[in-house]
């Protein structure tokens, strides 16, 4: 029995310096990669930008902590100016943090912010200047997991509400996607309203919006993306990409 429990305590340790050499490892910073530039603007290609992205969010998965500079020479090389990677449109939700997710610092990200992640003529120009003048080679817009914006449009739909102030006048452009996911029965599942919301900015984006836009896609210098965040998980979906 003696030699049974001090074989049993000696796995028992064993097991638990293997878990803790793991969840270290997990926990390593993970190594950060700047974002490379020439002339005041990067050098990524569309797909490259995105795979920057893909790799941060998984890092986040996997709880490595990036570590990007934000001291004073950092903040002095912005102040002549930013390049960049990707303008990102995304829902104002406290718990969506773009620079989070992917590990991104100071100056990669052109975030533009709203309640339900709509594209109004401010947040149109914001994204025309990040092409146009800042020359990112993606454009992101993500949706999440629980959008309350995207939440009450499908009540507007389902339930006839109405909401005080200007929410109602906010939540107005994505009442055409709450309307598209309907069933027979009258039903809005609020996940497919989320994707269906991102799905018809993308849409905009790609094909109805101005040459600032449409010139760039059509030379392969600009992708628009669309994604979906899950809180929980912490997982981003790029589900919408361009057709090869």
């Amino acid at each position: 029995m003696k030699n049974f429990s001090r074989r049993s305590a000696i796995a028992a340790g064993a097991a638990s310096l293997a878990v803790s050499a793991t969840t270290a490892q997990a926990q390593q910073p993970e190594a950060f990669r700047p974002v490379p530039t020439r002339d005041g603007f990067t050098t990524l290609t569309s797909d490259e930008a995105l795979q920057f992205l893909i790799d941060g969010n998984n890092a986040f998965l996997a709880g490595k902590e990036s570590s990007p500079p934000i001291g004073p020479q950092r903040r002095l090389e912005l102040a002549k100016g930013q390049s960049p990677l990707c303008a990102y449109v995304t829902c104002s939700d406290s718990r969506v943090p773009p620079e989070l997710l992917f590990g991104r610092g100071l100056g990669e990200l052109f975030i533009i912010r709203n309640a339900g992640n709509t594209v109004d003529t401010a947040a149109m120009g914001s994204i025309e200047y990040a092409v146009a003048v800042l020359k990112v080679p993606l454009v992101v817009v993500m949706g999440h997991e629980k959008c309350g914006a995207v939440d009450a449009a499908c009540k507007v739909i389902s339930e006839d509400a109405r909401f005080p102030g200007a929410i109602d006048d906010m939540i107005h452009p994505i009442l055409p996607a709450a309307l598209g996911v309907r069933d027979g029965q009258g039903n809005i599942n609020l996940d497919d309203a989320v994707r269906e919301n991102v799905r018809r900015v993308v849409h905009r984006l790609r094909f109805e919006s101005d040459p600032i836009m449409l010139t760039p896609q059509k030379e392969g210098k600009l992708k628009v993306v669309g994604a979906y965040y899950d809180l929980a998980r912490g997982h981003v979906d790029f589900f919408d990409q361009p057709k090869a």
